[in-house]
């Protein structure tokens, strides 16, 4: 993934700012717990294509 890239991407709901998971390679907005996958190093930035996640996973990904 192109760190440029990475710095201008926000989240297309809040336009807050995402998390890069390399190994799973998806971007995450913490702010409305979702997973945007990222295909063949391109983000799709759909939110009926993200994954949502469970306050739990969230939390994880804070510390």
């Amino acid at each position: 993934m192109d760190a440029r890239l990475l710095e201008i991407l926000v989240c297309p709901l809040c336009k807050g700012p995402l998390d890069y998971l390399k190994d799973s390679q998806e971007l995450v907005c913490k702010a409305d717990r979702l997973a945007f996958p990222i295909r063949d190093d391109i983000p799709v930035m759909l939110d009926d294509e993200a994954r949502t996640l469970t306050a739990e996973a969230v939390d994880a990904l804070r510390r």
